[in-house]
């Protein structure tokens, strides 16, 4: 190339104004991956299409760089502050290095923009504009020259809307392009479409979607269409545009995997170039004889024809059915199915549960897709993804009853009354403790009640604090599979995060261990406190909630026997009598046990002025029934003299105490009776002549039944009122061991078991619901409900190594503990079906409310309220390359015992199942024989202990499914593995039950993952649709579970 030396360095001694980009960059020239020298620190100015590199601001240039012909490659280092110009000519290429990451991408943007390729795109870019501009100036114009007064006269502009069905979509099409000219001969095309919108109203092109990229051919048929949900402002005076872009390198295709700004095109260097576009008017689309348009492709400056795209309207409702022939030739090279998006809930819920369903379910994504079957006809399968509100709903209930309950046990602390000096300085620093955690939980409850917004919990927010106890990405992930000869089917999964304590941290591991080694330390505590056993400490709270329960019940069916008294009705007087003596009866029962004995006599020497008369005789555990270890305590004990009770303690007083309340029970039911039995005479006496002097008498004594039952109920109540007192206090004395063996320990471990259980539960509710209206009209699946009790399956994808092992620990301890928790079905009384929470932390009790139709539907059993029964199991198998350095040179063993335990719990549901459950009942599970293979199956799989064994996941699933169970796949953030997973599992259902094509597995698979429900589940969690793996990582994956090219790289979790 000629050029005027003298000129250029008159050019490079110009005034920094002038430039248009300078600063100092090392630089280098590079070959291969080596570099000729070290990098060199020049100052660089940038115009046009010329780069000047100075040794300093003011020495004249030493080179200048043409940029033209070359390249800009970025690197992806952890500084990221590098970048390599590449000419195609050869030359060796140039390295630039900047001092700061925003440093160097301003300095790539600049030069990728420099040559003239960068210009002539933003005269394309501008002249695309300009047409735009063009295309709705006759309407502007049309108000423009009209007067003020009638401008103000038209109001707001009235569309046409597009007429569709509730609930469907507003519009869908498919696209296709015919003999798209490359731009230059020998090139291959890989195209993909981009859909834009001109919004009537506004006049503005908004970006709306994409197709998939259709590979090495110049009549690409796009399987990947465009739908409009029913909220979208789409009119009939709505246009659409389409423009078709050629990608160069599909992984490097970094605009369709990102998110930009709406309005700003992306840069023609990120690997793809701008072929044509086309648009048209929706009412053109939708009025079209053949519901057909063919449109034809211009360039940007509308002069050159570079091929023409087919619109075909599509009505979901009609499909078609016939053989896949004819398209086989024409997908022969493409990568995956037809796919069309929507969000519309049509697929998550019929016409009579929809009111139900969207008190749950949120912000639902809809793809439809249609794969070949092994006989050549097309099945079509709606892929669904939802949040659901129980993410921020279930943690604040649970939370405002872990408040109450924490109240209560603060007070009952409190009530226990004068103390011993040692004992009262433990209750004051146990009580500080609690109201400081109590205050914790107040803080966290009043944070989520500010909460506005989405209703999930993202996976970049796992760790933050005020948001701890809130689910991580929980969705229901739903497969609606309708085949040509088989019948619909639905496969729900729920995805989440693992419930992990994530802002706790686990530096010292997780629940599973850190609750063994407290609990081992606690058996060693000194002579400060008592020891009780972890089933003592439960017992002790059982008890306070039993008292706490039944006292208010029988104070108030006795007020009610009173009242049916004062009527003289026998009837009510009955009714009333047997409800008083069912609870009281319990409230006895709750009292036989000898905890409650030997708690009162622990209290009795916690209180002031005892003195030890000898050293305490412990009695044999096996002999009392209780592991309480008295330590420092006697068996006969003295009070001093200043406290005028008995000088030694009766343990036998409890029992008189106690059985007091049963006397008075049966002194109130026998004087019922002799009242019954007068009333009887009477009626009798009644029918015959006037009574003689005597009967008056006994007529007499039979009196107001009021007058005479009521001392009897108030002697009841008060020797329930002194076994409660005395009860209560015992118990509290038992908690009070507990939280002052081990503070703080004690109160972190039990909220970080509030965190996890408040996220494993959130997920549960969801999954119960969601099985509930999808099993509504299956007599078989609500019989196994209250009979049996509900399957529910974890599939966890944690390593065992590092951060990783203490998530599974915790997951593990919060999935066991889901098994305190009883699901009971109500009927719906207002429009609010959010399910209601009841219970303790030992014992939790969720009322789902349905609405009069629905409830109607299950068997009576359900509707008298029976509790159903959760049967939680989790089988954990780490597949990434952390679970490779743990099978190599860590330990596997938490996984192996956590997959052997929660195998015998699935041995143990399929026994009960296979006892309580008629053979016949369940027809679509009638081959017990096949239940029992892969149970076997299962035991050998866990047995075998081999590296990544993820078939033991696949049995679980379909052991699953077969007995009617619920489904969680669970990693980290349900996220990246956890969308591996679901999709694998989707297309291996297509495979095995409904006959998808053995060639189309795999392109399936890769469309499900490429363009399906889960990368936009990516997208919601970090704004990119990339799953975060790298090509190391994946290397250690086992190979179904590794995504797509070009869908994974590098995003912020």
């Amino acid at each position: 190339m000629r050029f005027n030396a003298k000129d250029l360095v008159q050019l490079a001694r110009c005034p920094s104004g002038y430039f248009d980009k300078e600063g100092k960059l090392k630089i280098c020239r590079v070959v291969g991956d080596e570099k000729l020298i070290e990098p060199r620190e020049r100052w660089c100015r940038l115009k046009g299409n010329l780069l000047f590199l100075m040794k300093n601001k003011s020495s004249d240039a030493s080179e200048v760089v043409i940029l033209e012909r070359c390249w800009v490659v970025e690197f992806r280092s952890k500084t990221g502050v590098s970048i390599v110009l590449k000419f195609q000519s050869g030359e060796p290429d140039l390295y630039l290095e900047a001092a700061s990451k925003p440093d160097c991408e301003s300095w790539a943007v600049a030069l990728g923009e420099a040559n003239s390729e960068g210009l002539q795109n933003k005269i394309q870019h501008l002249q695309r504009l300009v047409m735009e501009i063009k295309e709705e100036r006759s309407s502007d114009e049309a108000q423009q020259f009209l007067p003020t007064s009638q401008l103000d006269s038209l109001g707001e502009p009235q569309f046409t809307s597009i007429q569709r069905i509730a609930n469907e979509p507003k519009l869908e099409f498919s696209l296709a392009c015919k003999d798209l000219v490359a731009a230059t001969r020998d090139r291959k095309l890989n195209t993909f479409i981009q859909v834009s919108v001109v919004h009537p109203a506004e006049h503005i092109l908004t970006r709306y979607s994409s197709t998939e990229i259709v590979e090495g051919t110049k009549d690409p048929l796009f399987l990947t269409g465009v739908t409009f949900p029913p909220e979208y402002p789409i009119y009939e005076e709505t246009k659409i545009k389409l423009t078709v872009y050629d990608v160069k390198d599909k992984s490097q295709d970094t605009v369709r995997t990102s998110v930009l700004p709406d309005h700003k095109e992306p840069r023609a260097d990120v690997g793809r170039s701008f072929l044509g576009c086309a648009t048209f008017r929706v009412v053109d689309l939708v009025k079209s004889k053949e519901q057909q348009l063919t449109l034809t492709l211009r360039t940007s400056d509308g002069g050159k024809t570079v091929g023409t795209i087919e619109v075909n309207l599509v009505k979901m409702g009609e499909l078609e059915e016939g053989e896949t022939d004819h398209i086989t030739a024409d997908t022969q090279d493409q990568k995956c199915a037809l796919v069309r998006e929507c969000t519309a809930t049509e697929g998550l819920s019929g016409k009579d549960n929809l009111p139900s369903l969207n008190a749950v379910l949120r912000n639902p994504v809809c793809k439809l897709y249609r794969f070949p079957t092994s006989d050549n006809k097309w099945m079509r399968i709606r892929e669904q993804m939802a949040e659901t509100t129980l993410s921020f709903h279930v943690p604040k209930e649970l939370i405002n009853l872990h408040i109450k309950e924490d109240m209560r046990r603060n007070q009952e602390l409190k009530d226990l009354g004068e103390l011993a000096p040692h004992w009262d300085n433990m209750r004051k620093s146990v009580i500080a403790h609690c109201d400081q955690m109590l205050s914790m939980y107040q803080d966290t409850l009043a944070e989520l009640g500010k909460h506005t917004g989405s209703s999930f919990k993202s996976s970049c927010s796992k760790g933050e604090k005020t948001l701890e106890f809130i689910p991580i990405n929980l969705h229901l992930q739903r497969m609606h599979v309708h085949s040509p000869r088989l019948k619909d089917a639905l496969y729900d999964v729920i995805t989440v995060g693992a419930p992990a304590a994530h802002f706790q941290g686990f530096k010292n591991g997780g629940l599973r261990k850190l609750l063994s080694k407290f609990e081992a330390e606690r058996r060693n505590t000194g002579y400060q406190c008592i020891y009780y056993s972890p089933e003592n400490t439960a017992k002790a709270k059982e008890v306070l909630s039993n008292i706490n329960h039944l006292q208010p019940l029988i104070s108030s069916h006795a007020d009610l026997l009173l009242s049916s008294a004062s009527q003289r009705s026998p009837d009510s007087l009955k009714n009333s009598l047997k409800m008083l003596s069912e609870k009281t009866e319990l409230f006895v029962h709750a009292f036989k046990d000898q905890l409650v004995r030997s708690a009162l006599l622990a209290l009795y020497t916690a209180r002031p002025g005892c003195v030890l008369k000898k050293p305490a005789v412990h009695r044999n555990s096996a002999e009392e029934g209780d592991d309480v270890q008295h330590q420092d305590h006697p068996s006969q004990i003295k009070r001093q003299d200043s406290i005028p009770h008995h000088s030694e303690y009766d343990e036998e007083e409890w029992d008189r105490v106690w059985a007091n309340v049963a006397k008075s029970l049966n002194c109130l039911i026998a004087m019922v009776d002799r009242l019954l039995e007068k009333d009887d005479i009477s009626n009798i006496k009644e029918g015959e002549n006037e009574p003689s002097a005597a009967d008056s008498k006994v007529l007499h004594t039979g009196g107001d039944w009021y007058e005479q039952l009521y001392p009897l109920v108030i002697t009841l109540k008060d020797c329930m009122g002194e076994v409660v007192t005395r009860a209560k206090q015992s118990m509290a004395f038992v908690l009070l061991q507990e939280l002052a063996c081990g503070l703080p320990q004690c109160l972190m471990l039990t909220l970080r078991r509030d965190i996890v259980f408040s996220q494993a539960l959130a997920g549960l509710v969801c999954g119960f619901i969601i099985k509930l209206h999808t099993g509504l009209h299956d007599q078989g699946f609500l019989q196994q409900l209250h009979t049996v009790g509900l399957l529910v399956q974890y599939e966890g994808l944690l390593s065992t190594y590092s951060e990783e092992a203490g998530m599974l620990e915790d997951m593990a301890v919060g999935i066991s503990d889901l098994q305190k928790v009883m699901f009971k079905v109500i009927e719906a009384k207002s429009e609010d079906f959010l399910p209601i929470i009841t219970g303790r932390r030992e014992h939790y009790i969720i009322e789902v409310q349905l609405p009069a139709k629905m409830f109607e539907l299950l068997p009576q059993e359900i509707k008298e309220g029976k509790l159903l029964r959760m049967y939680p199991v989790l089988f954990n198998v780490g597949i990434n390359e952390q679970q490779t350095l743990a099978e190599r040179f860590g330990d596997t063993t938490l996984q192996e015992n956590i997959n052997q335990e929660n195998l015998e719990l699935l041995k143990e549901y399929y026994k009960l199942f296979t006892e309580k459950m008629p053979p016949d009942c369940l027809p679509h599970f009638q081959e017990q024989n096949d239940l029992k293979g892969l149970l076997g199956s299962l035991h050998q799989n866990i047995q075998a202990k081999k590296r990544k064994n993820v078939e033991i996941m696949w049995l679980a699933a379909t052991i699953c499914r077969k007995l009617n169970g619920v489904r969680f796949t669970c990693c980290k953030s349900a996220k990246d593995r956890t969308s591996m997973s679901v999709t694998l599992e989707q297309c291996s259902i297509l495979r095995d039950e409904h006959q998808l094509h053995k060639d189309f597995f795999i392109r399936a698979l890769d469309c499900m993952r490429r363009e399906g429900c889960r990368i936009e589940n990516v997208l919601k969690n970090v704004k990119c649709r990339k799953y975060a793996f790298n090509m190391i990582q994946l290397m250690a994956f086992p190979k179904y579970y590794r995504p797509p090219e070009g869908t994974y790289g590098k995003a912020d979790t």
